[in-house]
């Protein structure tokens, strides 16, 4: 780890350590601030006492980071485009890093202090489309480009879909239970419970699932909330020392060799299916196949001419350390634009399905020397995580216990809203996507209030939604301005 600062100016490395801690400190205050999503039912139910549930949280959430993988994280860096992650040198880097970060610690720290479950995944977002499209607008390059659109949409469905899905389920299963078992004690509150049996905690079983439910949001938020703070490492990593991270230098030499097999078999697979892809790849211009432009840009007309220079850097090379670190970098750059192009010839029409399944297994083995992440950067964000779990989790617990419904959460409910989280977030983890567990669990504990004819806080739901709805653009104009006020300082 200690090795990254060798070679450095005084003034790279005090920024770089600025922008790790800046990262680090995003994860803990993302921490605290969804911790109560993950122990607000567990807490407000008596299954567990205050201090017990939150280490126990911490805990999980540390073991989501370590175990998580690495597909969210690159889900959320390739919401940039392309271009701009090839060409980020120092400066810009940092501007770009302690922007994004200045904008969603802020308004993380703003939602939190008043209470409101706010989405700190629609906040790192927001800020990272706003430095996107201050970028392209401050380059002159068209708005259209300064963002990766159609993973921009891919996101947005999920954090859209998520929460609405998490809504009509948990509202669902909280109407099972009450036909399967009518009378059941799961269907009083906790109030309720001490005055009929004068018990505070919750039916044995009834306890036991909202343990394990908890205990299950606290891994699945870890190991998707965990992976957004280690995309933000590699990207200041990348942009300020990229000659030491644009490749993985643990990559094995099978792992180099799978790298250079895919780009010969991925210029197999244009040649195949020229007829189809012939003209967006123009396979027919001889002039556009041989050399690569002077100034390198990801143009999916020079795919093949990419796909030979990538093969000729990777020859016979059994180490990445063997490179010399402009190679390094310009491999990375050949296999992100390769990568992009992959991206965008699955999207056209007229691509049979097999082709396209084809496809997506050359893409993984293309990626696997650069969509990666050092353990100590994995294991500091786990930290950083589960330690922020363990403070500052009060103010959102009564908010999610008591003032979304008119009634208080019955233990059915809570198991409800839990279980739905737990599932939602897992499937978002398969898929590599990115989604918010507040609005998951917020949503769910709503669905269940109206399942139950409980009623809703219409002034908490109207906070709520006013906060879900403003975080996007709040996050995207301060992130953008803060992009724009530091490019003219350092200029």
């Amino acid at each position: 780890m200690f090795d990254l600062f060798s070679g450095l100016t005084p003034l790279v490395t005090i920024s770089l350590l600025l922008a790790l801690a800046f990262v680090l400190a995003f994860e803990f205050i993302n921490g605290f601030h969804d911790t109560a999503n993950a122990v607000a039912t567990i807490i407000y139910t008596k299954a567990m006492p205050p201090h017990l549930a939150v280490m126990a949280s911490g805990f999980f959430n540390f073991l989501g980071v370590l175990l998580g993988g690495v597909g969210v994280a690159y889900a959320i860096v390739h919401l940039l485009p392309v271009e701009l992650l090839i060409d980020v040198d120092t400066n810009r880097g940092l501007i770009m890093v302690f922007s994004m970060l200045t904008a969603a610690i802020a308004w993380n720290l703003g939602t939190w202090y008043f209470g409101i479950p706010a989405s700190s995944s629609h906040t790192l977002i927001g800020s990272i489309l706003g430095v996107g499209l201050a970028n392209a607008w401050m380059t002159g390059a068209p708005l259209q480009d300064g963002v990766n659109w159609r993973k921009a949409l891919e996101i947005g469905m999920s954090l859209v879909f998520s929460p609405i899905a998490g809504f009509i389920l948990a509202g669902l299963m909280l109407i099972l239970l009450k036909y399967w078992q009518p009378l059941s004690k799961m269907h009083v509150t906790p109030g309720q419970r001490r005055e009929l049996v004068e018990k505070k905690r919750p039916p044995f079983w009834n306890r036991v699932v909202l343990i394990a439910s908890g205990m299950g949001m606290s891994f699945v938020h870890g190991s998707n909330d965990g992976q957004k703070g280690i995309g933000l490492i590699m990207l200041v990593l990348i942009g300020i020392v990229p000659a030491k991270f644009v490749l993985d230098f643990d990559a094995t030499p099978y792992q180099i060799k799978r790298t250079y097999d895919a780009a010969l078999h991925l210029s197999d697979f244009y040649q195949r299916n020229s007829h189809t892809l012939g003209e967006f790849l123009m396979l027919d211009k001889a002039d556009r196949q041989n050399d690569l432009p002077k100034v390198y840009s990801c143009d999916p007309t020079t795919t093949m001419a990419t796909i030979t220079a990538l093969r000729t850097s990777l020859a016979g090379v059994r180490d990445v350390q063997e490179m010399s670190p402009q190679a390094r970098i310009e491999a990375r750059r050949y296999l992100l634009c390769l990568d992009d192009t992959a991206r965008k010839v699955a999207a056209l029409p007229g691509l049979p399905a097999r082709e396209k399944s084809d496809l997506s297994k050359l893409r993984k083995d293309l990626v696997a020397t650069t969509e990666y992440s050092p353990f100590w950067v994995i294991l500091a964000v786990a930290l950083a995580l589960g330690m922020g779990t363990m403070v500052g989790w009060k103010r959102v617990v009564k908010t999610v216990g008591e003032k979304i419904g008119k009634a208080g959460m019955t233990y059915a409910q809570g198991m409800c809203a839990q279980v739905t989280a737990v599932i939602m977030i897992g499937l978002a983890n398969i898929y590599s996507l990115p989604v918010s567990t507040t609005h998951v669990l917020s949503s769910g504990v709503a669905g269940t209030m109206v399942a139950n004819r409980s009623g809703l806080h219409q002034s908490t739901v109207k906070t709520i939604m006013t906060a879900w709805v403003l975080t996007l653009p709040a996050s995207m104009l301060l992130s953008a301005g803060l992009f724009w006020a530091a490019s003219q300082f350092i200029k």
